[in-house]
C-alpha cells in the first residue's frame, strides 16, 4: 500500500480503502429524557479528515446541540475501538476510514443502521460502490462516504518528450492504456534516459492490480480464494516490472521518492487523486511540467473515509441530519478546494471547485482524469479478514524484488501463509 501525508497526518495510509462526532457517557442508548437534553454532538477526526472550512461551516450551521469537533492523532482505529470497549466517552459521530471499513462491519450493532435515520433519501447521491464498503451483507448502512480516491496516472511531460514517448495527455491515454503498454513504455525510456525508471516500486503496482479487479482474497461465502487468477495476474503483473529491469524500488513517500520525483529520476507515480499534494509537496524544479492520464489498464481505488453514528448517539435523527450537511455535494466540493478530500458525490465533480485548471499540471483540470475514474471504481466485495491475508503476499514479493527468491517460491510460500492466516480466521 502506497502511503500519503494525509495518511500520515492520519496515523496510517490506504486501498480498496471518517470524522467523529459524539457526546456520550455511557452505553445506555435509549432514554427519552437523554435524547431531549442533549446539549452537545461531539465530532472526533484525524488531522486532514475533512475540509477546516466544512467543519467551520457545520459547527454555525448546527448551533443546537452545540458540535464539539476534536481531532484525533495517532492510531485512529484503536483509539475507536478502545473507546467502544470502555463504554464511556463514545462519540455520536465516528469517522471511520476506508481500509478499516470492511473490519467493522461485523462489529455493525455498534452503529447507527443509516436507513433507519432516513438515509435511503441520499444514498443514490454517492457513488454505488463506495455505500457499498459501508453495507452489511444484510443490508445494514453503517457510513456515509466523505471521499474516495480514484487513480490515475501523474507523468513527467518533459521527460516523455524526451524519450519519443507520447506526450499529450490524449495521447498517453490512448497509448498507454494496459500495463503491457505503460511497461514498453519503460524499456524505451531507460533506453534514451537510463536513470529515469518508470515505475517507482514495483511491489506497489501489485495492490493496484488487485484493485482493479472484482475480487479480492475472501469470498462473500467466506471461502480463500487467493490462490486463484485474478490474485496470480496481480502478482505476474508487479514480478514482471521487476524483470524488466524498469523498476526503480523506490517506496513512495520516501525521502528518494521525494528527491526522484523533482529530478527526473521517478518520471512516473500512479496513485490516487490525493497523491497530487503529495507530489506538489516534493519538487521544487518541476512544477508544470506535470501531465495526468486515465491508469492504465483501469481505475482503482485508494483511499476514502466515512460518517457513522454510533449506537450510544443521544440523538441519532440529529446526528444523521449533521452528517447528511456535512456530506452534501456543496459541501464535497469545499472540502476538495481545503484539503484534496476527493468527493464521493457525483454532483460535486461539475461545481467550480472541482472544475478549475491546475497549473501544476500545465493547465489540466483534474476531474476530467479523476472524475470518470471514480465512477468507473469496480465492485468487489471486501472480507474483513482481507488485510490480514494479503500481507505474505507483500512480504513474499519483496523476496523476489530483492533476488533472495525465484518468483514461483515466493508465490507458494505466499499462498501456505496466508491459508494459514485465513483458517486461523475462521475462513474456509
Amino acid at each position: 500500500m502506497e502511503l500519503s501525508r494525509r495518511t500520515l497526518l492520519g496515523g496510517f495510509a490506504a486501498v480498496a480503502g471518517g470524522t467523529l462526532v459524539g457526546c456520550s457517557s455511557g452505553m445506555d442508548t435509549g432514554s427519552t429524557a437523554k435524547k431531549n437534553t442533549t446539549t452537545e454532538l461531539t465530532m472526533w477526526c484525524w488531522p486532514g479528515g475533512l475540509g477546516k472550512s466544512v467543519i467551520d461551516d457545520t459547527i454555525a450551521h448546527f448551533p443546537d446541540p452545540k458540535i464539539k469537533y476534536s481531532e484525533i492523532g495517532g492510531d485512529y482505529k484503536q483509539k475507536l475501538v478502545t473507546t467502544f470497549n470502555g463504554g464511556t466517552g463514545i462519540p455520536d459521530i465516528t469517522g471511520i476510514k476506508g481500509e478499516d471499513i470492511a473490519s467493522l462491519l461485523p462489529q455493525a450493532s455498534r452503529f447507527v443502521d443509516l436507513k433507519s435515520v432516513g438515509a435511503d433519501s441520499v444514498l443514490g447521491d454517492y457513488l454505488e460502490w463506495k455505500v457499498n464498503q459501508a453495507t452489511t451483507l444484510d443490508g445494514k448502512v453503517i457510513g456515509l462516504p466523505i471521499d474516495v480516491g480514484p487513480t490515475g496516472l501523474f507523468y513527467r511531460e518533459d521527460i516523455f518528450a524526451a524519450a519519443g514517448l507520447p506526450s499529450d495527455p490524449a495521447k498517453v491515454a490512448d497509448q498507454l492504456k494496459t500495463w503491457d503498454d505503460y511497461f514498453a513504455a519503460g524499456v524505451q525510456l531507460k533506453a534514451k534516459n537510463p536513470k529515469a525508471l518508470l515505475v517507482w516500486d514495483a511491489t506497489d503496482l501489485y495492490d493496484m492490480v488487485v484493485g482493479q479487479g472484482t475480487e479480492r482474497y475472501i469470498s462473500k461465502d467466506n471461502k480463500f480464494i487467493g490462490d486463484q487468477d485474478h490474485i496470480r495476474k496481480a502478482w505476474d503483473t508487479s514480478v514482471k516490472a521487476m524483470t524488466m529491469k524498469i523498476d526503480g524500488k523506490t517506496p513512495s513517500g520516501s525521502p528518494d521518492w521525494n528527491a526522484g520525483l523533482d529530478q527526473g529520476t521517478i518520471p512516473t507515480h500512479i496513485g490516487a487523486a490525493w497523491v497530487a499534494l503529495d507530489i506538489k509537496s516534493a519538487v521544487k524544479t518541476s512544477v508544470g511540467k506535470w501531465r495526468l492520464a486515465p491508469t492504465p489498464s483501469g481505475p482503482a481505488n485508494f483511499g476514502g473515509s466515512f460518517l457513522a453514528i454510533t449506537k450510544n448517539a443521544a440523538d441519532p435523527q440529529k446526528a444523521f441530519d449533521v452528517i447528511k450537511y456535512m456530506l452534501s455535494a456543496d459541501n464535497e466540493a469545499k472540502a476538495f478546494t481545503d484539503a484534496q478530500i476527493f468527493p464521493s458525490a457525483p454532483a460535486a465533480y461539475d461545481k467550480p471547485e472541482l472544475k478549475a485548471a491546475d497549473k501544476f499540471f500545465g493547465g489540466q483540470v483534474p476531474i476530467d482524469v479523476f472524475g470518470p475514474a471514480a465512477k468507473a471504481i469496480p465492485v468487489a466485495y471486501q472480507s474483513p479478514y482481507d488485510d490480514s491475508v494479503a500481507a505474505p503476499f507483500h512480504d513474499e514479493l519483496k523476496t523476489v524484488q530483492t533476488g533472495s527468491k525465484t518468483s514461483d517460491a515466493a508465490w507458494a510460500s505466499a499462498i501456505s501463509k496466508a491459508k494459514a492466516i485465513a483458517k486461523r480466521q475462521g475462513v474456509q
